[in-house]
């Protein structure tokens, strides 16, 4: 596995030094409940071995132009929506693939415990697991009402995640806030991360960090948040192999693989407008080199209708995984 040198990473804090080693010895990754079938570090590091199987896995995100959102806010949409969650899952029931991400934002909200336990039950009734979910987070703003509504809507998510039998919660940082500055907006996320996490681990449930541009644009954007985040087997990245718009977006992407414990796949890379082909098998690599050993969730934003495209994508991975 190639290790990210301690000038990429520029790791001059104790916690930077904490994350290299955990490059090396290999990230903790997730299991039922968030327990680990090897020895856990105190710092929530194990060591890794490849896995045989990748499971695979599609997020409901793929179908965003068909689903009506509800969370954190509802969408309006121009035309009637032509799914629902529950659609969904059935869709990836027919794919017969090994798991399915739950995005939030489709569940209807309020969602009552019912309805999820009907949700979860259709999952394994179809042979699938949750692979996790995800939700649309803003941990960057400052103390006020609207920050409690964010923390609260990520408690709601916990236990939700907790009842669909999701071991992840796929979570953004934010957006530095007009008038403010990117190392405000960084002490504002540790915060929220931290206390959300710690609420997380009473509920087996794990958050992983995006990078989703703004304060997450770049690996070492990534660290800095890293840096103030209490260490934790239930804290690690989400490998978006999509969002990196960087000059050289493989080679980020190499830099937090070593740290996934979810990896979203997407089908194309670079700028909006300027999207290309991804080269899937090498981003596949990324991770296996990596030892990643959790769900490879193909999330499809491209162009043609998900229905069409989808499947072949998925034939795709499934040869590489």
């Amino acid at each position: 596995m190639a290790v990210p040198s301690e000038t990429q990473f520029n790791q001059e804090t104790s916690r930077r030094e904490f994350l290299k080693s955990a490059s090396l010895a290999g990230f903790g990754a997730l299991a039922a409940g968030s327990l680990f079938t090897d020895t856990v570090l105190s710092a929530g590091v194990q060591k890794k071995t490849a896995p045989e199987h990748l499971k695979l896995s599609l997020a409901a995100y793929s179908f965003n132009r068909d689903l009506q959102k509800y969370w954190p806010t509802p969408r309006k949409r121009k035309t009637p929506a032509t799914m629902d969650i529950m659609d969904f899952v059935r869709y990836c029931g027919e794919l017969k693939l090994d798991g399915c991400e739950l995005t939030s934002y489709y569940f209807p909200n309020p969602v009552s415990e019912d309805y999820l336990k009907e949700t979860k039950d259709l999952v394994g009734s179809l042979g699938l697991e949750v692979s996790g979910t995800a939700i649309g987070n803003d941990f960057c703003l400052p103390k006020g009402d609207a920050r409690d509504a964010q923390l609260e809507m990520t408690r709601k998510w916990i236990d939700y995640a907790a009842i669909l039998g999701a071991p992840v919660i796929r979570i953004f940082a934010g957006r530095v806030p007009k008038g403010g500055n990117e190392a405000e907006a960084i002490k504002m996320c540790q915060e929220g991360i931290n206390e959300s996490l710690k609420y997380a681990e009473q509920k087996g449930v794990s958050l992983a960090l995006e990078n989703h541009g703004g304060i997450t644009s770049t690996p070492e954007q990534m660290m800095r948040i890293i840096d103030g985040i209490n260490k934790s087997p239930n804290f690690g990245v989400n490998f978006d192999s999509g969002n990196f718009r960087t000059e050289h977006p493989y080679a980020d992407l190499e830099k937090i693989a070593p740290l996934a414990i979810n990896a979203q796949i997407k089908v194309e890379m670079g700028a909006r407008g300027e999207e290309k082909p991804a080269d899937i098998p090498r981003i596949v690599k990324i991770l296996k080199d990596a030892n990643y050993k959790n769900f490879i969730v193909l999330e499809y934003e491209a162009d043609e209708p998900p229905k069409e495209a989808i499947p072949g994508y998925i034939k795709q991975l499934r040869k590489l995984i």
